[in-house]
């Protein structure tokens, strides 16, 4: 589905918001939401940032994403601990207050690490991964997860749906594959665009791509 599709399904949702731009409370079973497949990716702090590119070194932005985040044209090598390594991840940006590496279940093969399935945030107790970038290397006792599935939505589209912040829904992908997906928390902001994330080994295996619309169950 490409970005005409999308935009026509925003449209298609803002049909029952009202001038005001609220709305009643709708049904979430039924509701469609487009995907969006999330690579594996890094989140630094500045701290971080500045051991692996070099003193005082800022992220600069190739593009930006919802909420406020951007990806960086800085990329580095993450590192496992059998020093299997994958190297050309993208770091995204702004820079946080913790370190925390982004991958998927094949990702963690490849690399020799065992990481758990945790909300972006959320990595007390995770896995550990070394970091390599032009000016330097760094470890970080924790911080390497995989994503817990999520949909991003704005308050008009929850409202819309009849969710709220931190709900967990059911969603179905109607294609060949007919796959469900339990587990999913919704994420409600002012900033977010309507997408559901998934990573590229729940995407490969649901056959869909990003722009791929589901609908909630």
């Amino acid at each position: 589905m490409d970005e005409k599709k999308i935009e026509l399904i925003t449209k298609l949702v803002m049909e029952v918001l009202k001038d005001d731009g609220t709305a009643a409370a709708g049904s979430k079973e039924g509701y469609m939401v487009p995907i969006g497949v999330s690579a594996r990716h890094v989140h630094l702090t500045q701290e971080h940032v500045e051991i692996l590119f070099g003193p005082g070194y800022q992220l600069t932005k190739k593009k930006e994403l919802m909420g406020g985040q951007f990806a960086s044209n800085e990329q580095v090598t993450i590192v496992g601990t059998k020093l299997r390594a994958i190297e050309n991840v993208r770091i995204l940006g702004p820079v946080r207050s913790a370190s925390q590496v982004e991958i998927s279940m094949t990702d963690a093969r490849t690399l020799g690490v065992a990481p758990v399935v945790r909300n972006s945030g959320d990595i007390a107790g995770s896995a550990p991964i070394a970091l390599v970038g032009p000016k330097g290397a760094l470890y970080l006792k924790e911080g390497c997860i995989v994503a817990k599935r999520h949909i991003h939505m704005s308050p008009a589209d929850a409202k819309a749906a009849g969710v709220v912040d931190k709900d967990v829904v059911s969603v179905v992908a109607a294609n060949e594959r007919g796959t469900t997906f339990d587990e999913v928390l919704v994420r409600v902001d002012p900033s977010f665009t309507l997408e559901m994330h998934i990573d590229t080994d729940e995407a490969n295996a649901a056959q869909l791509k990003t722009g791929d619309a589901v609908v909630i169950k």
